[in-house]
């Protein structure tokens, strides 16, 4: 963009350089017609400048307004898939299974505590001096569904799969396995930038799919969680989100 902005910038004082030129050195009959013609050029430039400017203004600002709704859905997978692995074990690399998983599992309440009892082998050996040791006892208190844990009466995670905005009947990629190297169970949701913004300026999508800065998402894809690392966090920045 700022390259272009420079290029038309260099034009708009060429033809100014070119209006002077002609002012200063072509005969007087001409000189009505060519500064129309170069005046134009002049605004024609000026319009092309403003509106690079205004157009990738605009773009940002619907991509971020695109972003927040899609962040909003890769947070609900984030925390369904962490419930999942609580209660499980693993991670679900399947959708309906995950939804599945949410109407039926619960969470187990329980509570821990201190506690000290004798122990019997220690108090044999001391010949019969009472000996005690320390334990931890954990107690099941009770269930708790996780639908009614993470969403309450929000039926919203039936269609987490489902891109919220961008390209039409679109939905999130997901993930899930163990590393190869000590077998930490991993996932991983995303979505192409390009799905999300489909119905915008090519080159604008380009561009953003190739950004690095702290205060962008970085890379082609906007995504929660790593099928590379056991990292469950997203690669939003935090301006685009609180958590």
């Amino acid at each position: 963009m700022l390259n272009v902005i420079l290029v038309v910038v260099g034009l708009i004082l060429l033809t100014i350089g070119i209006v002077w030129l002609i002012d200063k050195f072509v005969p007087k009959k001409l000189k009505p017609v060519l500064n129309i013609v170069l005046w134009a050029l002049i605004v024609f430039l000026g319009y092309i400048t403003v509106m690079s400017v205004y157009g990738e203004i605009q773009f940002n600002k619907l991509k971020n307004e695109r972003y927040d709704q899609v962040i909003a859905k890769l947070k609900d997978i984030r925390d369904a898939q962490l419930a999942h692995r609580t209660v499980t074990g693993e991670f679900s690399g399947n959708f309906d299974d995950l939804i599945k998983f949410i109407d039926t599992a619960e969470f187990t309440i329980t509570q821990r505590k201190d506690s000290t009892i004798i122990d019997e082998e220690l108090t044999r050996r001391f010949g019969g001096v009472e000996t005690t040791r320390d334990i931890v006892v954990i107690d099941t208190l009770g269930f708790v569904p996780v639908k009614d844990s993470l969403f309450g009466a929000d039926s919203r995670y039936r269609t987490m799969m489902n891109l919220p905005v961008g390209e039409p009947g679109a939905k999130f990629e997901l993930k899930a396995g163990r590393l190869a190297e000590n077998g930490i169970a991993v996932f991983e949701a995303s979505v192409d930038k390009a799905v999300i913004l489909f119905d915008q300026d090519e080159n604008l999508v380009a561009k953003e799919k190739e950004v690095v800065s702290v205060d962008e998402v970085n890379g082609p894809t906007l995504k929660v969680g790593s099928m590379d690392e056991p990292y469950t966090k997203g690669n939003w920045p935090k301006n685009l989100s609180k958590d």
